[in-house]
């Protein structure tokens, strides 16, 4: 990590975060451009430099900020001991709300550099581009895959819920008025209507 940039104040470090966050996150590696960040940020592209030396040097710290910041959250907000599959999901997303009220972009950051095809900055993050969805997949494991009715797909359903809620936050960064309280409320929604005809009946009762 990069200990001169954690010398700075955390407001500071907050808005040039979160100005790299938003550009790489919209952009991708390959036409993100350092004075869009500089300008999001209001400050010099030479402070944006000195600390970070470069782009890629900036790409590279700010994907593991990412990842170290979100595994923090997603592994202290869900219990070992938790294993009610949609309860467990509700966990996940309650703690990606928490991330979210500080670094609304930081998702659609990881989520860009999951399909990043640039080959400095795919080389760059290679060895940590696998743990946040190695996290996800450790959670959901805990689940108790007895309580799904017969029919049900636990492989399909998990993927079709990773497709609505990605499609979720996409809508709601669209709507300028972006609040990840409201984004918390529709996914919750989404999860209790599908924990109702995805469960033995037994379950409720």
């Amino acid at each position: 990590m990069n200990d001169k940039f954690f010398d700075l104040k955390k407001e500071k470090q907050d808005r040039m975060i979160n100005a790299a966050l938003k550009i790489f996150a919209i952009n991708g590696y390959k036409h993100a451009s350092t004075d869009d960040i500089v300008a999001e940020a209001g400050i010099s592209k030479g402070l944006l430099f000195h600390y970070f030396g470069s782009k890629l040097g900036l790409y590279t710290f700010l994907h593991d900020y990412s990842v170290r910041f979100m595994k923090l959250e997603l592994t202290t907000g869900v219990p070992s001991s938790a294993d009610d599959y949609f309860e467990i999901r509700k966990q996940i997303e309650f703690a990606k709300m928490q991330v979210l009220k500080n670094y609304p972009h930081m998702q659609q950051f990881l989520d860009r550099c999951s399909t990043e095809n640039v080959k400095e900055a795919l080389m760059a993050i290679e060895s940590q581009r696998s743990v946040i969805q190695d996290v996800y997949a450790m959670l959901k494991n805990q689940a108790d895959r007895s309580l799904f009715v017969d029919q049900v797909s636990f492989e399909k359903l998990d993927a079709m819920l990773d497709y609505t809620i990605n499609g979720l936050m996409c809508a709601h960064f669209d709507d300028d008025s972006f609040h990840p309280e409201m984004l918390y409320e529709e996914t919750v929604s989404y999860l209790d209507m599908m924990k109702q005809i995805s469960y033995k009946k037994s379950r409720f009762a």
